[in-house]
């Protein structure tokens, strides 16, 4: 596996400790939260440290458990890409003309 940047597995680390702190806040004990998921433990174990190496099925799957699930589709979100949303607004025509054909044919 290739090294991931810095940024990513802070974010995976994070996401991990906030999926344990949400499974304790439950109280639901890290066997039950592996079978009600599907997992192992170990699985569930290397979700909670952030590992990488995990499928994103598997971490979907524990949110799912959590009923947080809901907040994965808000991940790449288009209307709040605002990187994306400025490069497509830079790419908006200044004019828009109607095409040739439309326009004879609106004269006659």
């Amino acid at each position: 596996m290739t090294a991931l940047p810095i940024s990513v597995e802070r974010a995976l680390r994070k996401l991990g400790a906030d999926i344990r702190d949400a499974r304790r806040r439950r109280r639901i004990p890290t066997a039950i939260m592996a079978e009600r998921a599907g997992i192992s433990r170990t699985t569930l174990h290397k979700i909670e440290r952030g590992d990488a190496s995990v499928s994103l099925g598997g971490y979907a799957t524990v949110l799912f458990v959590l009923g947080l699930a809901d907040r994965l589709a808000l991940l790449a979100d288009v209307t709040r890409d605002a990187t994306g949303l400025d490069l497509e607004e830079e790419r908006l025509p200044r004019r828009i003309r109607m095409p040739s054909v439309i326009h004879k044919s609106a004269g006659r």
